[in-house]
């Protein structure tokens, strides 16, 4: 599977956990994903929820908090980690 590809992957899945949806264009893949800044706005709550999705679909888990802020900080993030996991 591309990057790309699993970056859409990633998007949908992150937007089915949290029942978010996009405002204007679809998520660049360096866009921050949580935060005010963030379009989407994700809460702690939400990565929670964005963390159980990961573990039941691709069986990973983000154990280290500070580790899994840097992961989850973008989609493109948490595509390469996802990337370097089935490698």
């Amino acid at each position: 599977m591309t990057r790309e590809a699993l970056i859409e992957e990633l998007t949908a899945l992150i937007l089915e956990a949290t029942g978010k949806a996009v405002p204007g264009a679809k998520l660049a893949p360096d866009e921050v994903l949580f935060g005010p800044q963030s379009r989407l706005a994700l809460d702690s709550l939400d990565a929670l929820q964005v963390s159980m999705a990961l573990q039941r679909c691709y069986r990973v888990r983000l154990v280290d908090s500070k580790e899994t802020r840097r992961i989850l900080r973008c989609v493109g993030n948490l595509a390469d980690y996802i990337a370097q996991q089935r490698a």
